[in-house]
């Protein structure tokens, strides 16, 4: 189990291990319904992996901390190693499977994603808060980051002609193509090399996850099952974990998210790319 319901929420209430973290970003993503940037589930706590929870040094956005870093940070929002983890955001299912991929790559077990986030929180009726959870007691959280969730530009490269790995591209397929300018001022436009698309608007109905019944066809129809490595990527890193997700819940294995993804390969010019005229 990987989705959970609101009223699965309420029902584990009794848990004192319970934390729910709201991992909203301010970024728009590409068909993302209105934000609410006013109400919260109650008794959640803020995991901003665009100020907070990010390597600080990168000029790249939201880029995954060392793993020392992410445990301090994590013991400061008060969380454990024994934690029940439930991330959403603020417009459904579209920031959170970041969060979820961050605290997966930190070994972390018991993670859970709110279907369809904070919209559907409200759309059943729960009440709401206008502030998160505070006074906030230092947790224990101590995970150790896996080489294989978020991998480098480097690893992307060297993947690129190996028949067991396939790059899939969550980016809308006009980006893909290069047939449309990036919306990141200086990035150049196409995609890497050998990689396939698979817009993660495709997969989201209503702000949620399509049904795995839905999505399986979908899925497979792009990546098929020949490979033994899928590597996922976007414009950020952040819409590559909902293809990825949508990925693990069809039943794919062995997933990696590129994490500088087209913030990084579009504006290193060194790194080859691939245009719809090229193909």
């Amino acid at each position: 189990m990987i989705l959970v319901t609101p009223q699965w929420i309420t029902e584990q209430r009794a848990n004192s291990n319970l934390v729910l973290l709201d991992a909203s970003i301010d970024f728009q993503i590409p068909l993302e319904p209105e934000k609410d940037t006013v109400n919260v589930i109650p008794g959640a706590r803020r995991f901003d992996y665009d100020r907070v929870f990010c390597d600080q040094h990168s000029p790249l956005p939201h880029m995954m901390p060392s793993e020392a870093e992410f445990n301090a940070k994590a013991q400061a929002l008060g969380l454990n190693q024994n934690s029940v983890i439930v991330v959403y955001d603020n417009s459904g299912t579209f920031a959170s499977p970041r969060a979820w991929w961050m605290l997966k790559a930190m070994g972390h077990e018991q993670v859970f994603i709110l279907d369809g986030g904070l919209p559907q929180w409200k759309a059943q009726g729960y009440d709401v808060s206008q502030s998160y959870a505070s006074n906030v007691l230092d947790g224990d959280f101590n995970g150790q980051l896996s080489s294989q969730h978020f991998i480098s530009a480097d690893e992307v490269l060297a993947a690129i002609d190996d028949s067991n790995s396939l790059t899939v591209d969550a980016r809308s397929m006009a980006r893909f193509s290069g047939s449309t300018p990036e919306p990141r001022e200086g990035l150049r436009s196409g995609h890497i090399p050998k990689a396939v698309c698979l817009p993660f608007a495709e997969l989201i109905s209503g702000g949620r996850l399509k049904p795995v019944a839905e999505l399986q066809p979908i899925v497979t129809s792009v990546l098929g099952d020949s490979h033994q490595h899928y590597i996922f990527s976007c414009g950020s890193g952040v819409t590559a974990c909902i293809v990825l997700l949508a990925a693990m819940l069809c039943g794919y294995e062995n997933l990696s998210v590129y994490d500088g993804s087209w913030t990084e390969w579009g504006s290193t010019k060194t790194l080859p790319i691939e245009t719809q005229a090229d193909a």
